[in-house]
């Protein structure tokens, strides 16, 4: 299932059968020159349900195993096209947004940092959250890309155990986010100051929506797909103006997924809605020789197999 926002509104978001590019590929990363305009179709949740679940993006996690239920089973007569550029952010207004620094070993390499014998946590506040598509405004100093697997929680919950079972029992689904950071104010005084550094509007861009893990693993055949067969482990990718700047793959993460919901949830309660951004691989500006920093009228893609990607750009 993919769970998003249409122009604020909570949508479930299909591919269109009917569509020759769906039909020819398959596949869920859309952009908004390259498709046509019913390549993706959506239903508005609120209108479909009968007003069961309302029109905020965030309502359904209220009930969101109850969300799941009806909409495997919903009627679909109702959808309909929609741009790219009416996706708005899928979770807007999470009680919680926790961030883990320094989860891959070659990030924690390229800027000579130690590797984290725990998660390493600080937070994105979260008026800085934008849709997929969101310009970002960049601010004074060395503004920074960091392309990050989003894990959004569908249950809350403390003392999770650590295994791919008990996470799964408490994932909504993942989403595809961004994690721009101002170098100079981040690094300033004898201790690094992450939280605020990482936190001016729209630096958190989100999206394109939050897919389910069932779409993104299946069991082990022989029939042909186009979705990856472990959660766990999916291409991560960032591209600045068309130039691929971080390549890696989710399973290199050094706290892995289920060890980051057991680590958090063991102190705070993780509460439906939450995110957890979970740390980005190398390729950031900063590491490279000479370091290089976002300019105005750049570009940034970031794409997670299976998930999607989101394009903003600067200004």
């Amino acid at each position: 299932m993919k769970y998003g926002a249409i122009n604020q509104r909570a949508a479930l978001i299909f591919n269109n059968p009917s569509s020759l590019m769906y039909l020819l590929e398959g596949v869920w990363a859309p952009t908004s020159a390259d498709e046509p305009a019913d390549y993706y179709v959506a239903l508005d949740v609120a209108r479909a349900s009968g007003g069961r679940f309302g029109p905020d993006p965030m309502s359904v996690f209220d009930d969101w195993g109850g969300f799941v239920d009806w909409a495997a089973e919903c009627d679909l007569e109702d959808v309909e096209p929609f741009t790219y550029e009416q996706l708005s952010c899928p979770v807007p207004r999470p009680s919680q947004v926790f961030a883990i620094g320094l989860n891959y070993a070659d990030h924690a390499s390229e800027t000579s940092h130690d590797l984290p014998e725990t998660p390493l946590v600080f937070t994105k506040y979260q008026s800085s959250l934008a849709g997929p598509s969101a310009d970002i405004p960049l601010v004074e100093g060395k503004c920074d890309w960091e392309v990050e697997l989003v894990v959004v929680i569908g249950r809350t919950a403390r003392n999770i155990p650590e295994t791919n079972a008990d996470a799964v029992k408490h994932i909504a689904g993942f989403s595809v986010g961004q994690d721009v950071s101002e170098r100079v104010s981040q690094m300033a005084g004898e201790r690094p100051q992450f939280n605020l550094s990482k936190s001016h509007p729209n630096f958190s861009p989100l999206g394109p929506a939050v897919v389910t893990l069932d779409e993104l693993s299946l069991p082990f055949d022989d029939k042909p797909s186009d979705k990856p067969k472990n959660p766990w482990d999916l291409a991560i990718k960032c591209e600045r103006n068309g130039q691929l700047v971080q390549d890696a793959r989710t399973s290199l993460m050094i706290h892995k997924i289920p060890r980051l919901i057991s680590f958090l949830s063991s102190i705070c309660e993780l509460r439906a809605g939450d995110l957890i951004f979970t740390g980005t691989p190398s390729g950031v500006g900063m590491g490279m020789n000479p370091p290089q920093f976002l300019q105005p009228g750049d570009e940034i893609v970031s794409w997670i197999e299976g998930v999607g990607e989101i394009r903003n750009r600067c200004r």
